[in-house]
Formats: C-alpha cells, structure tokens, sequence
C-alpha cells in the first residue's frame, strides 16, 4: 500500500501558486527524502497531508484515506516531527511522552521512548523549559515514534542535535522503515537526506521537478565519479567492462577510473585486487546531493568534482583490506 499519495495537488494564494499540480507516490517502507529550496512549496505540502490548510485543488491520500475527509484517523496512525514545534516548558519531558502516547494509544512505556532518543530519565523529570535546543528535538522526536505510527513526518529532524542526536536520529528512521513505516523526511541538511533516504523528491517553485534515488539523479543530470589510484606500473587490465566505468586513464603512477555509476568504484578496486596489483594509495570524488540539488533548481549542471572525498575514500580503502 502507498503510505501518500497526491494527484494534481494545488494550493494558490491568489494568482500564485505555492504548490502546482504536485503528483508524488510515497511507499510504505520507504524513507523519502523532500527538498526544495526556501519558498518552493515543502511546508504548504506536508500542511495540506495533515489538513492543517485546505488544496485549492487535486487530492491527497495518506495510508489508503482522504486527508481531508479522514484526518482524524489519519492523524492516529502517524507521527509528527513539525520544524519549530513548541513544547509546554512548564511540563517535564516524562508528562510530554505520556500525552504523545495518550493521543498515539500507546502502549510503549516513556522510558522505552526516552532510551531510543538518548534522554537520560533524569531529564525526563525536568521541565522542558530548561532543556537545550537537541534535548528538546530529542523529546519531539520521542514523541512523534509514539505509539509505532505507520507514517513519520519529520521537517528539519537533525535542528539542533550533536553528532550523537543525529547518528542515533538517522538509526531511528532506518528501524522505522524497516519495521514497515514510511517516512517523508524534509530537510536542508542535504547530508542527512543522501545517508538515509531511499529515494528523493526536488520541489523547485511549488512543482516537483525530479524523483529518483540519489545515484539516479545524479545519472539524470550527467554527473561522474572519479577514482584516483596510485600503482607502481601501467595496469594491464581493462577496466572499461566493469559496469559502470566509463574510462580508465594512466599516467606518472596515478590510474584515474571515471564512473557513471558511484558503485563501480568499488568494483574497480576488486578487479584491480583480483589481478594481483597492489594499489599504493586510494582517493575518490562523487558528485554530492548540493551539487546536484544545484542542478535542478539553480540550472548548474557542470557537476564534475574536482576535489577528493576524505570519507568516500576512507570508506574505498577499505576495499582493499
């Protein structure tokens, strides 16, 4: 079942349009990243799934139900993380919790919640008033997980958390979906989206311009990789039957292997491996989400990457080993 699903979704203000013919299908079990720059209709979208504002035209439907005519049961069967949303700073984080799970009919107890956020039961007896910025993010987090919901929502999920909050935020999303949720995860934290989401959705001037998987749009906008590999002597193996490899070049020591596909670096480096060249040192480029972002709402579509990728060459090292 499609966890949502819009057709020819509209919301104007006047003669202009916030939100114009928006058509998206979101699976369930799916993480989906939404992007857009400021302006371009993300808030107005995720308003009108929860019937916060009414389309002006076209319709949505949220796990299989109108989310005009059935909000209410809609609203019973997802979890929210909204971007800004203010908490009660006269209530502790444990009252919070137990309200979340009085309207989601919960039945996890608040300290299951607070162990899977990273809030410690000692906070959760303060008032959230004297929380921080990730605590709070934290405990909205707890509260949009309550209840198991079948959909999660989350606007700018990663506002305000450490490293920790959102390495534990990322892991919370993936147990989500594979337990059979869908998620529909919005954010300008374009790192977030490519390490977590499945496939993403690029809104530009309320219309959606692009939808695939991160590899499959950087496919769409003609972007390359690049791996740069220092070995003792020409190879004399060909690389350019690897799937994915478009070329591969040698000179003064340096082999470089240009790839359509980010994967076929690693295969590369097998190949290599496996004809028993020793590789001296690795380093690699990928095409990022900004860039690509870039593309499709800014019309810069020179995305050939230049620099090395520290992680994405730590992560090919490894390949070696």
């Amino acid at each position: 079942m499609t966890a949502i699903e819009t057709q020819s979704l509209t919301k104007r203000y006047g003669e202009a349009a916030a939100v114009d013919g928006l058509d998206l299908v979101v699976e369930e079990g799916e993480v989906f990243g939404f992007l857009g720059p400021n302006g371009a209709g993300k808030s107005t979208t995720i308003n009108m799934l929860l019937d916060f504002i009414r389309p002006t035209s076209g319709s949505a439907v949220v796990l299989g139900m109108d989310a005009r005519a059935e909000s209410q049961a809609i609203r019973e069967r997802i979890g929210v993380l909204a971007e800004g949303l203010d908490l009660y700073g006269r209530l502790t984080g444990r009252r919070h919790l137990e309200l979340a799970l009085e309207w989601a009919d919960g039945t996890e107890p608040p300290t299951s919640l607070l162990e899977r956020v990273g809030l410690s039961t000692d906070a959760a007896e303060r008032t959230v008033g004297g929380y921080s910025k990730g605590m709070k993010q934290r405990l909205a987090l707890a509260m949009a997980l309550a209840g198991d919901p079948d959909l999660l929502i989350l606007d700018e999920p990663s506002t305000g958390l450490d490293p920790n909050g959102i390495r534990t935020m990322r892991e919370l999303v993936r147990d989500a979906a594979d337990d059979g949720a869908a998620v529909f995860f919005s954010s300008h934290d374009l790192g977030q989206v490519e390490s977590v989401c499945d496939r993403v959705g690029i809104l530009n001037d309320g219309q959606l311009v692009a939808v695939d998987t991160v590899d499959g749009l950087r496919e769409a906008v003609g972007a390359h990789a690049e791996l740069y590999l220092r070995i003792a002597d020409e190879p004399d193996v060909d690389l350019q039957w690897i799937d994915g490899v478009t070329e591969a070049t040698y000179q003064d020591g340096r082999l470089t292997v240009t790839c359509d596909d980010p994967r076929a670096k690693a295969r590369a480096i097998g190949a290599l491996r496996d004809a028993g060249i020793e590789v001296l040192d690795v380093d690699a480029s990928s095409v990022s989400l900004e860039d690509v972002f870039a593309a499709y709402t800014n019309g810069d579509v020179d995305l050939v990457e230049e620099s090395g990728d520290a992680e994405e060459s730590g992560r090919l090292a490894g390949v070696l080993q």
